[in-house]
């Protein structure tokens, strides 16, 4: 009768591995199970081998990703609601840099594609709804927006997760997704009003 896995044990791993990938040690297969009481073979068991693990640990960091963005309310604001996903988006990255660090690691696919693509699709569907209120152009595309909503994201969060900047560099972004949504055709002083509503709502869980 086979065992049933035990998902304390697959999370056990992925946060040993990401906690390595911190402090720049060797993720080997004997590495990543020593002083976990649990066997090499449990990498396999969970896994598949080291390679499984990898992409386990990419897709854990959009997993997390969308349990954060699904945590956002949808107010009659559209606006201010995709500024509060950008916040979020930028909460989760800091709150686990080590899987943050991993998700966009290209050597290792997904194990599901569809899921971590959907974690844009929050975005994109904020913005439809601001299009459609009338904050945004008629001809402004949904995808093309939300896709430089999460590159601003991406490179603040960078500099400051992976780089030599303090957080407080992150407060560039209300400027820089102001600027981004006039562009789109939003009112300057409305659309500078719901940046910074929707920005109050970041919350830094590590401090």
């Amino acid at each position: 009768m086979a065992r049933t896995k035990d998902p304390a044990v697959r999370t056990l791993l992925i946060e040993r591995a990401a906690r390595m990938l911190r402090t720049r040690e060797p993720v080997t297969l004997r590495s990543l199970v020593a002083g976990t009481g649990v066997s090499t073979m449990a990498v396999y068991t969970y896994f598949g081998g080291m390679d499984g693990m990898w992409k386990a640990l990419r897709q854990e960091g959009f997993t997390r990703l969308a349990a954060r963005f699904a945590t956002v309310p949808t107010s009659e604001d559209p606006v201010q609601d995709l500024t509060v996903l950008v916040a979020a988006y930028l909460g989760n990255a800091l709150d686990h840099t080590d899987l943050y660090r991993v998700m966009f690691d290209a050597n290792f696919d997904l194990e599901d594609l569809k899921a971590a693509d959907a974690t844009l699709e929050y975005l994109v569907q904020a913005a439809l709804r601001a299009r459609d209120a009338g904050r945004f152009r008629a001809g402004t595309d949904p995808l093309e927006l939300a896709t430089q909503s999460w590159t601003i994201a991406h490179g603040l969060v960078s500099l400051v997760a992976n780089g030599p900047l303090p957080r407080q560099t992150l407060a560039n972004g209300v400027l820089l997704l102001t600027a981004l949504f006039i562009s789109a055709g939003d009112d300057p002083g409305r659309c500078r009003l719901s940046v910074e509503n929707g920005w109050k709502q970041l919350r830094l869980e590590g401090g």
